[in-house]
């Protein structure tokens, strides 16, 4: 069977360290700092997996991103959903004006909504997950503490490719693209594309109505990630969360987070 027919589960790579970058500044009040990239990033050497032993004050904490409306919410709506089935779980959104995915969590009923946090960035939601992370990192250490939860599912505010979390705040990062963007949007590259632990390409089942080629996405995928793990997924209709799940439990147990069923 082709990959494409197991969901598109590729295989994974090696765990690297990434090297220094430079940046630029928004100045004024409030301000920070970007990464100015001088290439579309390396899977290989991106910022290596950090193992730790204060699990007691942040739990397992897997980032999901990708751009606005690439079903970043689905995901982890289905993952709340199967997680939730044999671990503690608790989940905390971004969003920069509102608490619309938190209240789509709610509504949904993903998690009892006290183990839910809705972050409001204000700005930009990348600085949020990397440059000034501390309104999620409290979030995050807050559930830790209350709940003792074996992970915490962090969602980021909607944003463009260059986006990224610090390995500070979220050990395992998946990032979110969707076919409706164009079977081109692999190729482009970006920390999101080629840094993440995961990339999910979602929302499979458009495909055909967009005109987007999976095969081109798959070889563009696995080209500019150097191999490293790609899904192809239909969140919102459960198609490919069983195999994103097992990557995350999988990389718990390398890092040593005392989560069930991860050693």
């Amino acid at each position: 069977m082709s990959l494409l027919g197991q969901h598109g589960l590729a295989a994974a790579g090696a765990l690297g360290g990434q090297g220094p970058g430079h940046g630029h500044s928004h100045g004024g009040p409030g301000g920070h700092t970007h990464e100015l990239m001088d290439g579309p990033g390396s899977y290989v050497e991106r910022e290596a997996l950090r193992v730790r032993d204060d699990w007691d004050q942040r739990a397992f904490t897997v980032g999901v991103g990708g751009p606005v409306g690439s079903g970043k919410t689905a995901l982890m709506l289905a993952l709340c959903r199967k997680l939730r089935e044999k671990h503690s779980v608790c989940a905390v959104t971004n969003d920069i004006f509102t608490k619309e995915d938190w209240e789509f969590l709610c509504r949904n009923e993903a998690l009892p909504e006290e183990r839910m946090r809705a972050i409001e960035t204000g700005g930009c939601p990348h600085a949020a997950i990397r440059e000034d992370y501390s309104a999620n990192m409290d979030s995050v250490r807050e559930l830790t503490r209350r709940f003792r939860p074996e992970l915490v599912l962090l969602e980021s505010g909607g944003d463009n490719l260059a986006a990224n979390f610090s390995r500070e705040l979220a050990d395992y990062i998946i990032y979110v693209i969707d076919v409706a963007g164009g079977d081109k949007i692999p190729r482009k590259g970006g920390p999101g594309i080629t840094q993440s632990d995961l990339l999910v390409v979602n929302k499979t089942d458009l495909s055909e109505a967009v005109g987007a080629d999976l095969a081109v996405m798959e070889r563009d995928a696995a080209r500019m990630r150097q191999g490293g793990p790609t899904l192809f997924c239909q969140a919102k209709h459960g198609v490919g969360v069983d195999e994103v799940v097992k990557l995350i439990l999988e990389s718990a147990s390398h890092l040593g987070a005392p989560v069930k069923g991860a050693h």
